[in-house]
Formats: structure tokens, sequence, C-alpha cells
């Protein structure tokens, strides 16, 4: 399969901002790189009816959150609603990094989207991001009717890291007998941090997002090693899959965690549950918050929003 011409661009335009690798500056300074060096690649602002940031009651602190809903939408109309989780190997990204993902999703899932701002590592290792990630579903549907949003119609959405949290909150909620998510949304996911299928070898160095980044995220977020083998940091090795609800599983042909990310869709379907995986053609690591620049990564917002309005109706 051959990178899409638009990827490759992408890919040299990176190369030529000449980047610090982020093992070698200070994790404050890399997170600011990794918001700059987005920056130009993102797809245009979309207007919606409002945009509010609140703060939620979190496990350990207050949760950040920032509630969109659509341009469409009536200030006292009952939406559904889906809580989105950003990327950035849990050490970077925040609510502005893909506020233009979720701006798009809100419109085009005609629907309310709460973003979650988790505690990021290396300065709250595993599972901080995770009792975030669950303890912020909770308070979506303990505070819907405040929120205006429909408890029964509730999705979660997530990139890369982002996915992760989604993949284990829905195992999570599942063993304690609910809420079951309308759709599980995990686009690019990571699902082993073990980092030994084939496609980190194959594709782990030349296509934006490498082996050896991924090495560096889970360095910052795992407390040892030995905790890459626990189901809340891997959910591909979770004991069981069964049980859990509807999935749209987005991966693209160019990332190194192609591999895991379609391993988990087939194992969500061999053990029962309703999987649409799509792996983008010609696609790298992240297309979808770089819509500005990849045609793909509209195509796969568009993608999203339309399976979020078939799982809300």
């Amino acid at each position: 399969m051959t990178l899409h011409p638009q990827a490759r661009a992408v890919i040299d335009a990176f190369a030529g901002m000449n980047l610090s690798p982020p093992d070698r500056i200070p994790v404050a300074e890399a997170r600011l790189q990794y918001m700059r060096g987005r920056a130009r690649f993102l797809a245009p602002e979309e207007a919606l009816s409002s945009v509010e940031d609140r703060v939620f009651a979190g496990p350990a602190s207050a949760l950040p959150v920032r509630i969109y809903r659509p341009l469409s939408a009536t200030a006292s109309e009952v939406l559904p609603a889906l809580v989105f989780f950003h990327g950035g190997g849990w050490v970077f990204g925040n609510l502005d990094s893909h506020d233009r993902l979720c701006r798009s999703l809100a419109n085009g899932a005609r629907c309310c989207v709460v973003a979650v701002d988790y505690r990021l590592a290396p300065e709250h290792r595993f599972p901080a991001a995770v009792d975030d990630a669950t303890a912020a579903i909770g308070q979506v549907i303990a505070n819907a009717e405040a929120l205006r949003i429909d408890p029964g119609r509730i999705a979660a959405a997530g990139d890369s890291a982002g996915g992760n949290l989604v993949a284990v909150a829905a195992l999570h909620f599942r063993d304690r007998g609910g809420p079951r998510l309308a759709l599980q949304t995990l686009l690019y996911p990571v699902t082993d941090l073990r980092m030994g299928s084939a496609s980190y070898r194959t594709l782990g160095s030349g296509y934006l997002l490498t082996a050896e980044r991924m090495r560096y995220f889970a360095q910052q977020y795992l407390n040892s090693p030995a905790e890459a083998v626990d189901w809340r940091a891997s959910p591909l090795l979770a004991p069981s899959l069964a049980g859990l609800p509807p999935a749209l599983v987005i991966t693209a042909s160019h990332d190194p965690l192609v591999d895991e990310g379609k391993a988990y869709a087939d194992r969500l379907a061999e053990e029962g549950a309703t999987v649409r995986y799509v792996c983008y053609p010609g696609m790298i690591h992240g297309f979808m918050t770089m819509a500005g620049a990849l045609d793909g990564g509209r195509e796969a917002v568009a993608e999203v929003a339309a399976a979020l309005r078939d799982a809300f109706s």
C-alpha cells in the first residue's frame, strides 16, 4: 500500500520544522512543540451554538471539560452526547489540541460533545488518566439534566491514547454492570503497550509516529515496564472482550499502531460485539486531527459522525 502524497507532504513539512525529540527537552516545552507542530494542518474552525468550559469533580482533583453544542441546536434542546478523550501519548494534548475535531463531530453528529482534559504523565502516571476517563463519563451521566443531554444516548470517542482510555472505560463499565455506551469509537487506538506487533517493525520509523516515540510515551505514562501487561494499560490483553458495546475502530495504513487496532477490532468481533473496522489507505497516525491537509482526515471525520448519528438513533 502506497503512502498518500498528502501524507508525504505532511511528513516532509514536519521534517522541515526541525523539532526537538521530546526526550531531550523539558516536558512543558515538548507539549508546546506538539501544539505548534500541528497548527498548520488543522481543519477550519466550525461555528457552534455554544462552547463552554466547565469543571467536573474528578477522582483526585478538579477535572476540566469543554462542552460543545451543535450550531443547529436550540438552547433548551436535549441532545445525545459524545464524551471525547484527546490523544498525545498520555503526555501531550489538551482541550485546545483537539478543539477543531470536537467542533466537527458536534456539528456532524448533531450531538453535545464533552471533551475531557484528563491528567497527564509524567506528573500523573498510570492509572490516573484511566480514573479520570471513567469519572468523566460518570459525571456526564450524573449531570445529564443540567447539561441538557439524554443519559440513555451517551457514546465515547478518543484518538490514540484517548482511544485507549475509551476502550478501558468500556471494559470498566461492563464489569460494573453499566452504564452501557451507545458506541465506543476508537481512532487509531493504543491497545497493546508491549509494542511487539509486526507494524512496529515495518512502520516504526518514517511515518511521523515512531516506535521510539511510543517507547518515550510508555516510559512517561507507566510506573514500571511491568504495567504494560495490565489490561487497563493494554486493553487487548483483557481476559475477555465479551459483552462490550458496539465499536467503530479506525486505523491508518502507515501507522505503527495499525496491527494492534485491527487485533482489537478482530477480538471484539470474535467475542460478540458489533464492530465496524476501517483502515484508511495511505494515511498516517493522527490523520483525523490534520483534516485541514488530508482528505482522508475529512472523510474519517464524516464517517465517525455518521456512525454516531446511527448509534444515537
